[in-house]
């Protein structure tokens, strides 16, 4: 299948309400997200913005929401926000940009490929911060390349490209 194929499916998978994604390989599928998913969404975007404490100060804080990112290793990938320091290029088709930082908020039916997938295939993927939210229950996972970090929401997170936000 070509990639302009693939992304042809992936659209008329978004006008029935069905996500499609590749994880290094493997397609997944799930529901469009629900009120309660898009409004942590919006909640936590609109908290985006540099840090104050931050060493690095040369980072945009550039961020977008359900962006189709294309991977290193060919992944599709939708993060519900990704961070850049930078605005992408692309504008029309599939990111190639690498976030700095991605945040995910945990959706009924889809606590395993967020919680146990995302992290692991974000941060191979060179995604310095890995935020996963819980918006049921609150549970903030904080995952970095030297570890990870549980905690309850509210909370301000500070990334290492130097941005911030509000879980």
């Amino acid at each position: 299948m070509t990639q302009d194929e693939l992304q042809r499916i992936i659209q008329q998978a978004d006008q029935i309400g069905v996500r499609l994604e590749i994880i290094a390989g493997e397609y997944v599928w799930e529901l469009s997200p629900a009120a309660r998913h898009q409004e942590a969404v919006f909640r936590i975007q609109a908290s985006i913005k540099p840090s104050e404490s931050a060493s690095r100060k040369d980072c945009g804080c550039f961020h977008l929401a359900d962006v189709l990112i294309r991977f290193p290793d060919g992944s599709l990938k939708r993060p519900d926000i990704a961070i850049f320091c930078r605005r992408p290029d692309e504008q029309d088709e599939a990111i190639t940009l690498i976030p700095e930082a991605v945040v995910e908020i945990i959706s009924k039916g889809s606590e395993v490929k967020d919680l146990e997938l995302a992290p692991y295939f974000y941060l191979a993927q060179g995604v310095k911060d890995v935020v996963i939210f819980d918006p049921f229950t609150l549970f903030v996972l904080h995952a970095r390349r030297d570890g990870r970090k549980h905690a309850t929401s509210p909370m301000n997170i500070q990334f290492e490209c130097g941005c911030q936000c509000d879980v």
